[in-house]
């Protein structure tokens, strides 16, 4: 039985190999066309050559629809969030101290970007001593500042460990998207939560995670010693 299913296994090579050098050959013998019956992929019964043909060129183009239909969804996305970093990089822009720059991020954050809680916290000095009673500077605890400190990439997902208490924002939040603010070196955090489990998650791109927190960090860079 074996030796038959290998033969039969070697004549369909066989007969693949010969019509593919021989691309003339149904050209050739246009009346087999018209007497070749295939299995029907989406019922039963058998259909013409030609049929099977259309039916497999239909499923292509579904497919190549569904695609770029996914192409053009992504491309509407990443335009919107990019319209919307950049009304928060102006926002910044016009922010001319500490307190401004805090506010206008909680603002665009919470209004155009939708997200329910932030946080940012620092453990570095203001050039202005009166900013130093500011929530973003009441003391982080070591683990979670060596966590932070330690962050390559932006982490989203759950709360990363419940032993870092500085992290969590409140009870409703769900899932959190994090970055560093770096002046050169890691000089605070920004945290980003969402009371929608679903809204960060494990495998999410970051890029625009990590564009605001970049564009955070010079706005404070004049802030900051």
């Amino acid at each position: 039985m074996e030796n038959q299913t290998d033969n039969n296994m070697t004549n369909e090579a066989e007969v693949a190999q010969y019509l593919e050098n021989n691309p003339l050959f149904f050209s050739n013998h246009s009346g087999l066309l018209a007497t070749m019956h295939l299995p029907n992929p989406h019922g039963s019964g058998t259909v013409s050559l030609a049929e099977r043909q259309q039916v497999a060129q239909r499923d292509k183009i579904r497919q190549i629809e569904r695609k770029y239909n996914e192409l053009l969804q992504f491309g509407i996305e990443n335009d919107e969030k990019s319209n919307k970093v950049h009304k928060l990089t102006l926002a910044l822009l016009n922010a001319s101290n500490l307190t401004e720059i805090l506010n206008a991020l909680n603002s665009s954050l919470q209004n155009d970007f939708d997200i329910s809680s932030i946080k940012v916290m620092l453990w570095t000095e203001p050039k202005n001593n009166d900013d130093a009673s500011h929530v973003a500077f009441e003391e982080i605890d070591e683990i979670s500042k060596a966590w932070a400190e330690g962050l390559i990439e932006p982490y989203c997902g759950d709360l990363p460990n419940l032993n870092l208490p500085s992290l969590k924002i409140n009870d409703e939040a769900k899932s959190y998207a994090i970055t560093t603010l770096e002046i050169g070196t890691p000089v605070g955090l920004l945290v980003m939560a969402s009371d929608d489990e679903k809204r960060f998650y494990p495998d999410m791109g970051t890029l625009f995670v990590k564009r605001i927190g970049e564009l955070v960090s010079a706005a404070l860079s004049q802030q900051l010693v």
